[in-house]
């Protein structure tokens, strides 16, 4: 952010690894004054002892979170967050906690996988936002920063579900931004490509490091996704080639973009799913993924 005295508070959720964990770092550097949450608590204690900044690591505090427990339970954690830091509530809510499958073929998924996947990545989240929401209004403002993904922007095969539930929240989050705009409340949603994180987790469509693709490192996202909300970006793409121009060509020649899209929906499928391949944009231009 531009100065540490916009950030107040951050509230981060999925904190406790990939991406959350470096956006904690980040954060915790530009002064900000930190609510780490995620359901691993040990996970969170190790996070925040390495943070290093204002109020780094003393005045970090970590709310347990589990986004699948229900409204009820979800309204006591707003409760407890908002009253953390007297007189500040919370000025950003960071949705980064999110569950992901291994791919596999649309028709394959299990219910607990879909229903998993949807209490977690949009029932949870949702239910999250019209919590903190309120408060936010009240303060006389707020920012949701909503990680989402480029299988968000792109429908991307073998990702069915995952894609299915970050296109919900680009649906509510962008209706949630031009209900209340005018009254204070920001939205800034970001779609990582092929992201390398320390751990082979985070929000990614490919965290295989194998594979030929090119992935952002998670310090690189992070940056690049608090220059984002801080200037209060409606939505930020990032990744490197050629996953980006595939989201531009369905985004701009949406014609061509399901061309290729249907092209080599079904290889991806199937070249992900055997052992020591991992399937490559490349595939779009002709170029072959090397099998072991």
């Amino acid at each position: 952010m531009s100065s540490a005295k916009q950030l107040k508070v951050v509230w981060i959720t999925g904190a406790s690894r990939g991406i959350g964990e470096v956006l904690a770092k980040q954060f915790a550097n530009l002064d900000a004054k930190l609510i780490l949450s995620a359901r691993n608590e040990a996970e969170l204690e190790r996070v925040k002892n390495e943070l290093k900044g204002k109020y780094a690591p003393e005045d970090v505090k970590v709310l347990p979170l589990d986004l699948a427990s229900g409204e009820e339970s979800l309204k006591h954690v707003v409760e407890q967050a908002v009253s953390l830091f007297p007189g500040d509530g919370v000025d950003y809510l960071v949705h980064n906690a999110a569950y992901e499958r291994p791919k596999s073929k649309a028709t394959d998924a299990t219910e607990e996988i879909l229903k998993t996947t949807f209490d977690v990545n949009v029932f949870g989240t949702i239910t999250l936002t019209k919590l903190v929401a309120p408060h936010m209004l009240n303060q006389g403002g707020g920012h949701f920063v909503v990680i989402s993904s480029a299988a968000g922007k792109v429908s991307s095969s073998g990702q069915a579900i995952y894609s299915a539930s970050k296109h919900a929240l680009h649906g509510y989050f962008h209706s949630l931004r031009s209900e209340f705009c005018q009254k204070g409340i920001k939205v800034t949603v970001v779609c990582p490509g092929p992201i390398e994180t320390s751990n082979g987790t985070g929000a990614s469509t490919s965290e295989d490091k194998k594979s030929p693709e090119k992935h952002v490192s998670s310090e690189r996202c992070a940056e690049l996704t608090i220059i984002a909300a801080s200037h209060n970006l409606k939505e930020a793409w990032i990744s490197h080639q050629p996953v980006l121009l595939v989201m531009y060509i369905v985004q701009y020649m949406p014609s061509l973009g399901f061309w290729l899209m249907d092209k080599v929906g079904g290889k991806r499928v199937e070249v992900a799913g055997k052992k020591g391949n991992t399937y490559s944009w490349k595939l779009l231009f002709g170029e072959k993924t090397k099998t072991n």
